[in-house]
């Protein structure tokens, strides 16, 4: 067996369901470590969630805490591609926006992201968005390759979707919240030493207080959690999901794509993603061994060894055969993105067929049984 075709069970039958790595985490400071989670933003409503801690249930000592989100943990992970030693797996496209040049690996919604959109590439993504529904995913594999394995979603034109094939979430179990205050300090008593005038005025004394000439106490604020349950980073590489990738009714060319796909899934897969998630929060294992299993579709669970050296190994080989476009830089247009904040241009025509159709799909009878 070629070093291409080991994985080719996965990538053909209806036998496996996933790989699975749980990984078991805790804070540098060891497992009793107070950890910052990220925070979010209120719900409109805020009953329903008042902002901050994204904590379930909110009160009560068996909780979950999430940490790093899945789609966080995309963009933590995505980047990879554009470091030196795997650069030849995936085109390396750039997009100039003023006096910036950002990679479409950093893009938040990749190929469906406005900053892509709107360049010369529109035509030629949209064309690939367009292939994609009806069963051709090399296209959009030519341009934008990690878009098939980090999800994508052309939202704002053609309605294409690609599921996540690596979803990667990090939460926290039976979490103590903590609280913090601070007090700000000035060098010097502006006031009282007549350097600055006392005043009574609301706005001026806010003024006052934003620019760092009077004291300002900070009480109450977030101050991380300790987990008492301990800290989890679940992925999962869905195989069930990547055999949904055909190129139209070309079989050859469909396991060519689904080998390019794996490997580049593989090598996101295995690695080492960044352990420092933000101030606060900086995550490694602990001493319980890692769990990496190949789930098959009967529930069964097979443990795996595969490194990040040899799914390394094998991303280079099919993305040889596949054959990887060569990279390129394109600018950023405003009046392109003129055109899509007004609807026209050349997505104005596939945005009006798909707002049709789901009308049409909407208001159609049912049929009789």
């Amino acid at each position: 067996m070629s070093d291409l075709t080991k994985f080719d069970s996965w990538l053909t039958t209806d036998g496996f369901a996933a790989l699975v790595i749980r990984e078991f985490l805790e804070p540098v400071e060891g497992p009793d470590g107070v950890l910052f989670p990220a925070t979010y933003a209120a719900a409109e409503d805020k009953k329903i969630f008042p902002g901050g801690y994204n904590i379930d249930p909110p009160e009560g000592d068996k909780n979950v805490c999430l940490v790093d989100s899945v789609g966080s943990q995309a963009n933590r992970i995505e980047p990879i591609f554009a470091k030196p030693d795997y650069i030849h797996l995936v085109p390396q496209i750039f997009v100039k926006a003023g006096e910036k040049s950002v990679s479409i690996l950093e893009a938040g919604h990749r190929a469906g992201d406005a900053l892509v959109r709107c360049t010369l590439l529109q035509k030629e993504l949209q064309d690939s968005f367009k292939a994609v529904l009806k069963g051709n995913a090399e296209p959009l594999a030519r341009i934008a390759p990690t878009s098939l394995v980090f999800g994508v979603w052309d939202s704002r034109d053609t309605q294409a979707k690609l599921p996540r094939l690596i979803a990667s979430t990090i939460r926290a179990f039976d979490v103590k919240r903590l609280k913090r205050s601070a007090q700000y300090n000035p060098s010097t008593d502006y006031i009282g030493d007549k350097l600055l005038d006392e005043t009574t005025d609301k706005a001026l004394k806010d003024a006052y207080a934003e620019r760092g000439f009077i004291h300002v106490p900070a009480t109450g604020s977030h101050g991380g959690v300790i987990a008492m349950g301990g800290i989890r980073r679940d992925a999962t590489l869905s195989l069930a999901a990547l055999r949904l990738l055909t190129v139209g009714g070309d079989n050859e060319k469909t396991l060519a794509l689904r080998r390019y796909i794996l490997g580049l899934a593989l090598v996101a897969f295995t690695s080492n993603a960044s352990t420092y998630l933000r101030q606060g929060c900086n995550l490694v294992p602990n001493e319980k061994a890692r769990e990496f299993n190949l789930v098959h579709s009967d529930g069964t669970r097979e443990s795996q060894k595969l490194t990040q050296e040899e799914a390394l190994k094998y991303a280079t080989g099919t993305a040889k055969v596949f054959g990887v476009s060569p990279g390129k830089e394109v600018t950023f247009d405003p009046k392109l993105a003129q055109l899509d904040i007004k609807g026209e241009g050349d997505t104005k025509q596939t945005r009006k067929k798909a707002a049709k159709k789901a009308e049409s799909t909407a208001t159609a009878p049912e049929e009789s049984a």
